[in-house]
């Protein structure tokens, strides 16, 4: 059988080295806002642990270890982008400038967290595995057909790539050239099971191929390799270069959600192992090499970020609690008969 290589795009190492010719245009103030929204990602990420602990939270899905594959995609994107994400992207939606209140809203299971301000195109949380694929394919199509010059990217996780709904996503984007780019968060673990016994390939960006389009692999803990691969993937799409299946190769520090214990199915030294590729630490590296990063700065950035998230929260909790009666009412786009009798 003939090898198939993909190979693995890095540009900042895990001790803040960069390949200066691959580096992206990024100046010094986007790489402070690189760094602020890692930190910010992972406070939000912490304080919704602590709040689950403290039964102030449902099941969360945790973002750490892989806050570059989201925020540097994320970077990446414009406000005329569509964006279709799984149930961990809170990363992805932070970036964008979604309200942190209502993300925290949304995981206490008030829907009305899921109500997207109007200045953003990301659609709500998909908690079903591997199904919003088809959603982004279609409105890439949509897209395409209306000429006009945007992308649309799916969020997805390894588990994700293993289900009916990525080939058929693929098979048409691949088919009709469409401005789709399909990020996955290869993050090792579909819940408990590892990627091997998923599939026999190699990569999941190799999958492309079989589709007609690129797949690239990147490491996914480096934000600048991240934000280049899909960079000049969303420039290819919006100019009628078709889609793209970027695979972030990066890790779950935590649990599949705070219903799971990861102890049971994975050794302690593989978690060791990836704590050194930290993607916030590589960055803070590299920054500091510049002179853009000191401990002051972050002490700084973490207190503003510590006080921001915790007003968030208060402002979530503080919101009225939702009407009874819009469990009817936005359950159809109108009201039946009997519907409106019950109203009365």
């Amino acid at each position: 059988m003939e090898k198939f290589e993909v190979k693995r795009l890095q540009i900042l190492d895990e001790k803040g080295n960069a390949d200066t010719g691959l580096l992206p245009t990024l100046s010094d103030s986007d790489l402070k806002k690189l760094f602020e929204l890692l930190i910010l990602s992972r406070q939000f990420d912490q304080r919704a642990l602590q709040l689950h602990a403290e039964g102030r939270l449902g099941t969360y899905a945790s973002i750490l270890g892989q806050e570059a594959s989201q925020i540097g995609s994320a970077y990446a994107l414009e406000k005329t982008d569509w964006v279709f994400p799984s149930f961990r992207e809170m990363g992805v939606y932070i970036t964008l400038g979604y309200p942190i209140w209502m993300l925290f809203q949304y995981w206490t299971g008030d829907e009305r967290g899921m109500r997207t301000p109007d200045d953003l195109n990301i659609f709500p949380v998909s908690v079903p595995v591997g199904t919003h694929p088809p959603h982004a394919v279609g409105a890439a199509f949509a897209s395409k057909i209306k000429g006009h010059r945007t992308a649309t990217v799916a969020y997805f996780g390894d588990g994700g790539s293993s289900k009916g709904d990525f080939h058929e996503s693929l098979n048409i984007a691949g088919v009709h050239r469409l401005p789709v780019v399909f990020i996955c968060q290869n993050n090792q673990w579909a819940i408990s099971l590892p990627r091997e016994k998923q599939t026999a390939a190699k990569t999941i960006a190799q999958k492309a191929y079989s589709y007609g389009f690129e797949g690239i692999q990147v490491d996914g803990n480096d934000v600048f390799a991240v934000y280049k691969a899909t960079k000049d993937a969303l420039v290819k799409a919006r100019t009628g270069g078709g889609p793209t299946l970027i695979e972030c190769f990066t890790y779950r520090m935590g649990d599949h959600t705070t219903a799971d214990d990861a102890s049971r199915y994975r050794s302690k030294d593989d978690v060791e192992k990836w704590k050194a590729r930290d993607p916030l630490l590589r960055l803070k590296l590299y920054m500091e090499r510049k002179g853009l990063w000191t401990q002051q700065y972050e002490d700084e950035v973490k207190k503003k970020v510590t006080d921001f998230v915790d007003s968030e929260i208060k402002k979530h909790e503080s919101a009225a609690m939702p009407e009874p009666n819009d469990i009817i009412n936005f359950t159809y786009s109108a009201l039946t008969q009997r519907q409106k009798k019950e109203l009365e």
